[in-house]
Formats: C-alpha cells, structure tokens, sequence
C-alpha cells in the first residue's frame, strides 16, 4: 500500500491506496470520478503515515480491498500539513486531466 499526500482545488487530502503509483490510469480515473482531475501529489512513507495517525489508519488500512482501492486517510488539510514537513514528503508528482499527464518533478 501507498499513502500520498494530494494537494487539489480544494484544498489538500491523504489518501491511502493499494496502487503502486500515481501513473496508474485506474487510479486516476478513481479521483477524476470524485472530482479530482487536476492535483500535486507527494508520496508519504507508509510507516512514517501510520506513525502520525495511529489507530485512524489502521482503521482505514483494514477497509482497503481489492475492489476499494483508494480510501482518504484524512480530508483535513490543515491538520495533514501540521503531521508531516515537506522534507518527508517523496518527490513531487503533477498531473492535470486536459493535458492528461502525470510527471514527477526533480
């Protein structure tokens, strides 16, 4: 499982997936399907993400399946930004829906 730090129109969001990358197409289609069809987004390390939000995310990682491969850890941005500096935040992953790219960012 990945956790990734999504920073959207309104505002940003963790969320917790099975998917191995932001690239994967079904991921994207998951959040252009909720409205999220342009984004920054920034790998968290699982352990590190597990850490900050204790039993939350154990209770969000247990109701990760197969078929609901994407859960939001946290809608809070203000509090997701207090847990986690951007010094441990993975590289930077854009991707906006009209040019239908994802790119990292060095």
């Amino acid at each position: 499982m990945k956790t990734f730090m999504l920073m959207t129109g309104s505002g940003p969001l963790m969320i917790l997936t099975s998917h191995a990358s932001m690239e994967d197409p079904l991921i994207l289609e998951k959040l252009a399907s909720k409205g999220i069809e342009k984004f920054l987004a920034y790998e968290v390390p699982y352990e590190l993400a597990k850490e900050r939000y204790g039993g939350h995310f154990s209770v969000v990682a247990n109701d990760l399946h197969e078929s609901d491969d994407l859960r939001v850890l946290d809608y809070n941005g203000e509090r997701a930004f207090k847990l986690f500096s951007f010094a441990e935040l993975g590289p930077q992953i854009v991707h906006e829906a009209s040019g239908a790219s994802v790119a990292e960012v060095a």
